[in-house]
Formats: structure tokens, sequence, C-alpha cells
């Protein structure tokens, strides 16, 4: 169940000035990097809470960019890029020197730096453009949160590339990269990957699979290769609908019979995922690991989806659209506040994936539990999830809903809560959807820290995309007129950048609104849900490092103490 309150999550929106039409984006480092509509150039804006988008550089790229990603750990861009009908991958570095007018681009190819080349000895202040080869083209890819890592999906494999820093002076460092892991995965061709702090999480159309790469100190029978247990996935299907293991030539014969195989909906968690019947065989190529150190497969999460016929939506529309990994860092007393990311260790690992009418937000660090399931009330094209908020797009509407994480890793920072010592509101709580914002025609949506942006495209001119109906066809003078005023009001597309309020401010709000129902029925549940949300709240920007400022957290303790004197309050009643 999704309760619905009129709440304000959102602050103000601004339109960010491009030159051409966007095609992709993508955020990170405090910075926008949109790709125009041709593919071939990245315009990169500041973002500044509450202030206009600032351009802080353009560059060019070597080819169509059909993919782009940004690395916090590190401060690069991954692209995947088409050129003579050949695709590359590429990771763009030191990027930022573009923005002092410093023209100057090196090209180099992975590993040049690792070699100890004349490049090492006499390095130069410009951006470098590493390039990335494959034995087989890329498909996807994803860049570890923690360390910076970066796993490419090809067709028959997945590759893992270490990165590797090296501090040169003050304001210059040199990146490279190492390919140090192959990870074998037959007759699985992803759709999308995800890789954070050792898990890997792989998407086909309608399957999800969640394994850990772990390490384990004893001598493995092979110094390179280790393979996980082998299962026949092939598939039949009795008169029951019931499905058995048979031979592969037996479903083939059913193809040529013009049966169409539908599998059932399965969900496997833990070590029962191993009766997935998806093998994950590991190749180590890189040049350091220590000696006795093996590295082995922990299978997490395996989740089939059966296409469902009866949501509205085509076999086609009835896929996977969303794939992320969110680890929840905290600050204990043996981690100070000015530590690098890549020396932290997440404290909980969140997976959230959706399908168009339903999302599902899972708990895979100590334990594979679901944690919330998201009905959504039209179809979605994409969701992405923070740790506070899940946004979910549709065709003409930003949707907000509130999320468990801070219930979840407040239990795991503190072995008291839940006791008569300490309390907190249980990830069990039916989560709530706080806002619907309504656009036109959006495409596609990204978030980071307190802004969400959105690309939307609307059908401006007279090709009918409106989608209400008939038109009449115009005469030529109405024609041109149409025509004129299109070129003369601009485009049909925007790419705005929506700003969050202050978890202060929201909490505020939410309390505010509770009182409402405080006043109409004061034993109403929906006084304690909004006021456990809003407490729920407070806990997330507490556990979160990047608060660091002691005024900003003074007050967010004084508003965590009135929120548990509410709380209290209304459960002794």
């Amino acid at each position: 169940m999704v309760h619905v309150y009129n709440c304000h999550p959102f602050a103000s929106q601004q339109i960010v000035p491009t030159d051409q039409e966007p095609g992709l984006f993508c955020c990170g480092g405090d910075a926008l990097f949109v790709v125009s509509a041709g593919g071939c150039r990245i315009e990169a804006f500041q973002l500044q809470r509450e202030e206009e988008c600032t351009l802080l550089c353009r560059f060019a790229t070597m080819g169509k960019v059909l993919s782009i990603a940004h690395s916090e750990i590190g401060d690069y861009l991954v692209t995947i890029e088409e050129k003579s009908k050949a695709t590359y991958l590429r990771a763009y570095t030191n990027w930022r020197y573009q923005a002092v007018e410093k023209t100057r681009v090196a090209v180099r190819m992975l590993g040049h730096f690792l070699r100890g080349s004349s490049f090492r000895a006499a390095p130069k202040e410009q951006m470098e453009i590493i390039e990335i080869p494959l034995f087989d083209p890329p498909l996807c890819f994803s860049c570890c949160q923690v360390t910076g890592d970066l796993l490419v999906g090809c067709r028959k494999s997945l590759v893992l590339f270490s990165l590797k820093k090296q501090d040169v002076n003050d304001p210059l460092s040199v990146l490279d990269f190492e390919r140090s892991l192959i990870v074998h995965v037959p007759g699985w061709t992803p759709t999308r990957v995800c890789f954070c702090d050792g898990y890997v999480a792989i998407q086909m159309e309608l399957e999800i699979l969640i394994v850990k790469l772990e390490h384990f100190h004893q001598q493995p029978t092979n110094d390179n290769v280790l393979v996980s247990k082998d299962i026949n996935t092939s598939i039949d299907i009795e008169d029951k609908g019931l499905m058995r293991q048979v031979p592969q030539a037996d479903v083939s014969q059913l193809e040529q019979d013009d049966f169409y195989i539908c599998q059932k909906h399965q969900e496997l968690l833990g070590e029962e995922a191993r009766e997935c019947g998806v093998s994950v065989t590991l190749e180590r190529t890189g040049m350091e690991h220590e000696a006795g150190d093996s590295l082995g497969v922990s299978y997490i999460l395996y989740r089939r989806f059966a296409p469902d016929f009866f949501q509205g939506h085509t076999v086609e529309e009835t896929h996977l659209h969303s794939l992320q990994l969110l680890p929840i860092f905290t600050v204990t007393s043996s981690q100070d506040l000015s530590c690098e990311k890549k020396e932290r260790e997440p404290l909980n690992m969140f997976c959230f994936l959706s399908m168009p009418n339903t999302g599902y937000l899972y708990s895979i660090r100590n334990g594979v539990e679901l944690i919330s399931a998201y009905q959504y009330p039209e179809k979605a094209q994409q969701a992405v999830l923070s740790n506070q908020f899940l946004h979910v797009i549709t065709r003409n509407a930003l949707q907000c809903f509130t999320v468990r994480c801070s219930a979840v890793a407040a239990r795991t920072e503190d072995p008291y809560v839940d006791t008569t010592m300490k309390a907190c509101p249980p990830f069990t709580m039916d989560v709530c959807a706080l806002r619907i914002q309504l656009f036109i025609g959006l495409k596609a949506l990204c978030h980071f820290k307190n802004h969400v942006i959105l690309l939307t495209k609307a059908a401006v001119d007279g090709d009918g995309g409106s989608g209400r109906g008939p038109k009449k066809a115009p005469s030529k003078k109405s024609t041109s007129t149409k025509q004129r005023v299109f070129s003369e009001s601009g485009h049909g597309w925007n790419l705005y950048v929506v700003n969050t309020v202050s978890t202060l401010h929201l909490y505020s709000e939410m309390v505010e609104y509770s009182k409402k129902y405080e006043t109409s029925s004061p034993q109403a549940q929906s006084c304690i849900h909004l006021l456990s949300e809003a407490h729920l709240l407070l806990r997330a920007d507490f556990l979160d490092p990047g608060v660091r400022d002691p005024a900003e957290r003074g007050e967010l303790e004084a508003a965590f103490r009135e929120s548990c004197a509410q709380l209290g309050d209304c459960y002794s009643r």
C-alpha cells in the first residue's frame, strides 16, 4: 500500500542553457555532462544549489557517444562510442583542464602509464583519452562508487578494470586502468550491469542476477580460473505449466512447432540463488594479486519475471528498465570525516530494480531481504534511487516516493535499536508518495545530491505526436504559418534541473501536515505514519558523511530529538 501526502520535496527548477538538443546526460563531481544529439560533443555545467547552471567547458569526442557515465572516484568519464560502424570504450580523465582554455588533449592506450613509459616521467596538465580495448564490443558498463573500478558488459562476458591513480603534484594526478578479471556468464547477454564494492548485478530483459566477488585465503585448484557450480539451464513445459530440465533439443523442437515458451516467475535469495541455472566463471588477468589469495563467487539474488498480460502493457513493453546498486555510508567512531571515499566501507548495500508497473527494493548486505515494493499509478519509464527518495518518471509526471534505506541502516549501525533502550520506525512500514510534478514528454532522469535532472521532448510540430486524436489537414497557408511560428518560438525539448528542498524544511512541513490528522483524529495512523517518515528523513541525513558542517549537524540533532519526543508522545496515547 502506498500512502499519498501532498508535501513539497521540490524547491525550484531551472533550464540548462545548452546550445544544441541534448541526447544523453549524466551527473557527478558537482557537474552535469550533456551530450549533444549528434553525439560528438560533451558540455559540462556546474551544478549549484538555487543558482543558474554555468558552463564549465565543452570538448569533442572521438566518436558518436552511445552511453556515458561519471565516476566520483578519479573524477573521470566513461563512454561507449561508435565510429565507422565500430564500437569503442574510452575514458576521459582530467577533463577539468578544458575549463581554463587548455585545449591540449592526449590519447593513449590502456596500461601506458602502468608500463612506466616516458609519459610517466613528464606528465602534463592536459585532458587524456584512454583507449580501452576489448575482445567483444561493449554493451554497457558501471563504475564502482567505492573504488572507482570499471566493469564492462560484453556479449559473452563481463570485464573488470581496476583503477590505478598516481598523484604527481597537488593539482595533477594520472589515472590508468588494468584489466584484472573476466567474468564469464554463459548464455547471458547483459542489457545493464551494476558494480559496487564487489557486488555485481547483471540484467537481461526479464531476469536479474546478483553475485558478490569475495576473496578467500586459500590456494585454489587453478591459479587463474575458478568455476562455480554449473547447472543445466534447459527447460520444458509440462501440461500443467510446471517446469523441468530436459535436453535442449526438445526445447528447440517446441520453438519450431510455433510454441512460445513463457517461463514462470521465480525469486531465489541467498545461497538458493545457486539453483537458478546460471553458471559464473572467473578468470584472473591482473598482474597483482597476493599469493594464496583466491577469488570466489557468492550468489546473492536471482529473480525472473514472467510477462504480465493483464497490466495494460504489451509483451514488448514488459521488461526491466532500471537497475541500481546503492551503498549507504556512515561515519563511525573509528572513521574520520576527512577520510577519502575510497577508504570507506559501505554500512549497507541496496539493490533497486523496476518493471513498468512495480519497483522492488532489496537489502543485500548481511542477508538478502525484500524491503519495499512500489506500485506505480501509471507506466513508469525510469526510476532512480537515493538514500532519501525514489524518483520515478512517467510520460508526463515526476513522482517522489519515500524509501526505507535509513531504517535498515540504523539497525545495522546500532544493535540497541528495537530494544527497550532505543527505537526506530520499522522498515516494513508502508511507503508514501510525497508529490507528483507534471511535465510534458519526459524522456530521461538523473539524480545527484540535491538535484533531479529531467529531459523532456514534446511534439510541438504538426506531426500528430500529441496523441490527442486525429487532426484536420491544414491548408498551405496555415502550414507555412505554423512552421514560421515554430522556428521563431524555439525547440520542443528542455533539460531541467529540479532542486530539492533541505531536509529540515521538508521535516517541518511534514510535522505541520501531521497536525491536521492529529486535530481531526488523535489516534489516526496517518499522523504516526507522517511523523515516522519525517523521522527517517532526519536519520538519513545523520548517516550521510557528506554532512560535515557542525552547525548543520547541530540543527539536525535538535530536530532529531524533537522528532523522537513527538513519536514517543503519539505512541504513549
